[in-house]
């Protein structure tokens, strides 16, 4: 039985690595151990995120998909959930989930009957969980617009404000050639951030050499 983990952030500013330890210690309690993890920084309402397409591409039938949260694998549609399910179900992986104790009986051996059983209930409860984490993602955003709407018609909106200190300390970590495993241990960012903040000095040496 091999377990892949799949971790996921909604932003380059979270650490999408950040509920490792509590799923090796989920599979540690079990006897499992944790094939392989895939990570990324994308939205859970996109359906095309590369990371988790090539943990199904890497699977094969009775795999374990590990998550923290049904929300880390769906912030989709009904009609992009469905067509994930398909895929999932196509590769015939089977979904366990931190937050789910239903799907937790998938993580250990048992008989055909019995695992068919835990396997439909677990979908029934996937399939609530993931119109849950929709509602939850419309209502959001939902909330977010209206609070823009009212601070842009009270003058009061800015965007939203850049971490400069963090920033100039990312900076200055890439400048002394740190790496970016040990920025990321330093500031808990995310490898886009650090992407980003050293595309801003190269343009910024760039520029530089232009005007000398």
């Amino acid at each position: 039985m091999f377990v892949r983990a799949y971790l996921r952030a909604s932003t380059d500013d979270q650490d999408a690595s950040r509920a490792r330890a509590q799923l090796v210690a989920f599979a540690k309690e079990r006897g499992l151990s944790i094939a392989a993890f895939y990570a990324e920084n994308e939205s859970g309402a996109k359906l095309a995120r590369p990371e988790l397409f090539r943990l199904l591409s890497d699977s094969h039938a009775g795999d374990l998909l590990l998550i923290e949260q049904v929300d880390r694998l769906s912030r989709l549609t009904a009609d992009d959930w469905q067509k994930l399910r398909t895929m999932i179900d196509q590769r015939q992986v089977r979904i366990v989930a931190l937050d789910l104790p239903t799907s937790w009986m998938l993580a250990k051996p048992s008989d055909e009957f019995t695992g068919r059983v835990f396997q439909a209930i677990n979908g029934m409860m996937l399939d609530v969980l993931a119109a849950v984490a929709r509602k939850d993602y419309d209502d959001r955003r939902r909330r977010q617009a209206q609070g823009t709407a009212r601070a842009k018609a009270a003058g009061l909106y800015k965007g939203r404000k850049e971490d400069a200190a963090r920033n100039n300390g990312i900076a200055a970590m890439l400048k002394a050639g740190a790496s970016y495993t040990q920025i990321r241990a330093t500031f808990g960012c995310s490898p886009m951030t650090i992407a980003k903040i050293a595309k801003r000095i190269a343009s910024a040496q760039q520029a530089a050499g232009e005007v000398a």
